[in-house]
């Protein structure tokens, strides 16, 4: 345990008896001794859904309704955190933001309002059902309270970098957006799974919107594949942010993520849940 001493040293300073002092924690060295051999999973019940905005919140009732049944029956026999996308209403205020020269803080923080209204939505469609909506902050210690408690928490997805976001390697728009979001909280509190609800089958090696005319033969589908093959492939495109392979492949605890078409097949969401491969599963390669 750390202990204060009380005698000055050379340097004049009263120093905490630590491992770690007087370390500038640069060292690759000194951050590899600091690895655990198990990692402390806070909420590893959980579910993170994350529910696409262009995908699914844009097109409306048609394509949400199904999928909240979906959710409302499912949140009896699991516990789940629905975490929401930006979608056209983003991209729409990253253009002006672009238009107007605006950096990449400047745009994360636009950016993360769409998220919060699509949230807001959700909630107040679910509230019967216990949908409640839940910030970035110490609610997040409580979700398995909520979720015993038969609630369904609700909170947006871009991630709180706001002027603090990384530095875009291409053009300004922010890298950290909402699918990055919902990959870092469910890293960080430990979840059991986490599931994109998106629009397609899953990932293929383009995306089936750019090319017209297309048969399904003439792509290359994944159902199942490591974020380290993705990585080495550099696919111009793909169906979640990029970043989040990068971060899978550092992951402590998520080890896996599935996306799945829920605007199609609401009830892959059930299958998902209970661990099924459905859709594309993307894995942590060491």
């Amino acid at each position: 345990m750390a202990k204060l001493i009380k005698e000055k040293g050379d340097d004049g300073r009263l120093h905490i008896e630590s491992p770690l002092m007087g370390e500038s924690l640069v060292s690759k060295e000194l951050l590899k001794q600091t690895e655990a051999t198990e990692y402390f999973r806070m909420h590893p019940d959980i579910n993170v859904l994350k529910i696409g905005g262009q995908s699914i919140m844009d097109r409306g009732g048609e394509a949400l309704f199904p999928i909240l049944d979906v959710l409302i029956e499912a949140k009896d026999k699991h516990k789940i955190l629905l975490m929401t996308g930006g979608g056209t209403r983003a991209r729409h205020v990253y253009n002006i933001g672009v238009d107007l020269g605006m950096p990449t803080g400047v745009l994360s923080k636009l950016g993360d309002k769409v998220s919060w209204q699509n949230a807001e939505m959700l909630a107040v469609l679910l509230s019967k059902h216990g949908g409640v909506k839940i910030g970035h902050g110490d609610n997040l210690e409580q979700l398995t309270m909520f979720c015993r408690q038969g609630y369904l928490p609700i909170t947006y997805g871009i991630p709180p970098y706001g002027f603090f976001e990384h530095p875009a390697e291409y053009g300004s728009i922010p890298p950290h957006r909402t699918d990055c979001g919902a990959f870092l909280l469910a890293e960080n509190i430990g979840a059991q799974s986490l599931i994109f609800l998106k629009d397609e089958k899953g990932l293929f090696d383009k995306d089936p919107k750019k090319v017209e005319g297309t048969a399904d033969k003439d792509l290359e589908f994944f159902d199942r594949i490591s974020a380290k093959e993705l990585l080495e492939r550099d696919l111009d495109d793909l169906i979640i942010e990029r970043p989040i392979l990068t971060l899978l492949q550092r992951a402590k605890c998520l080890k896996e993520l599935q996306i799945i078409d829920a605007l199609h097949h609401p009830e892959y969401i059930l299958a998902a849940l209970e661990g099924q491969n459905v859709g594309t599963t993307i894995y942590q390669e060491k």
